[in-house]
């Protein structure tokens, strides 16, 4: 059996409507309670009706506009964590990052992330690399930037970390058209949390944390974002699945979770 349909009436409407009715019935039985409910009906008739259109509903509309008009452009700087050793392209973290924002900002255009990075390397060989890579020369709305891991594999010391990580900042602050809000550093992750790194999980850990510690604080003294997702890769094992097969590096599953603890403040970044 059909329903008879009943036409749709804006809640506004409707409540606009009960309150009039209400002050009819109250200059029928006392001029002073009339009074008062016109009073409040006009200040409610001020009130703008709540527009469905522009209500929250989980997405952004930016009214910032990608440096080219065109498309936002991002660039990922690093190594073997941004290059997404032993995990599909499309599992590897900034590419995963790239989608959250497409879905996050409407009708935004996105140009394919471009990832300057290579397993094994150091700050050093960012930097060389870098130099000849043509990108210094290009806009890009969003650098982002996550080296060490390596500096501390290899030995190398803290003091020259500290000297070539500020530079690559320094650099990444201006290919982003010298904006250090458009600019974010992630930390680096604890290898010493994985089959690899286990036998020798306690050293790994101590010396990893200096360099984040150093990371962090040259990183935050730019006002340039911070986001630590080394603790997420200290869940391991307690948590299954965050280790790729190679038993060394993250799987697509803990990238995942790194870009969840953080794109939404990138996402606000790129909002203004």
């Amino acid at each position: 059996m059909q329903q008879s349909q009943r036409p749709l009436i804006h809640p506004f409407l409707s409540a606009m409507h009960e309150l009039l009715q209400m002050c009819l019935k109250a200059h029928a039985k006392n001029q002073h309670n009339f009074l008062i409910c016109a009073l409040t009906a006009l200040s409610y008739a001020g009130c703008k009706a709540p527009d469905p259109a522009t209500q929250n509903s989980g997405e952004s509309v930016s009214t910032a506009t990608p440096l080219n008009g065109i498309s936002w452009r991002y660039l990922a700087l690093g190594d073997s964590y941004t290059i997404g050793e032993s995990v599909a392209p499309e599992e590897r973290w900034p590419n995963q990052l790239q989608i959250q924002l497409e879905t996050a900002m409407i009708g935004a255009a996105f140009a394919d992330v471009a990832i300057l990075a290579t397993t094994g390397w150091t700050t050093s060989n960012l930097s060389q690399t870098l130099s000849t890579s043509g990108y210094e020369e290009e806009d890009w709305d969003l650098v982002s930037l996550l080296i060490g891991v390596n500096n501390q594999y290899q030995g190398t010391s803290l003091e020259q970390y500290e000297l070539e990580y500020e530079d690559l900042l320094q650099r990444a602050i201006a290919a982003a058209d010298g904006r250090a809000d458009r600019v974010f550093a992630v930390s680096i992750p604890d290898y010493g949390c994985t089959p690899f790194g286990a036998s020798d999980q306690a050293q790994i850990s101590a010396e990893l944390e200096i360099f984040n510690a150093t990371c962090k604080a040259i990183t935050e003294s730019y006002n340039v974002e911070h986001f630590n997702i080394t603790d997420i890769s200290q869940q391991w094992p307690e948590v299954e699945g965050l280790v790729a097969k190679d038993g060394l590096h993250p799987s697509g599953m803990q990238y995942e979770m790194w870009v969840e603890s953080f794109y939404e403040k990138v996402l606000a970044l790129l909002e203004h």
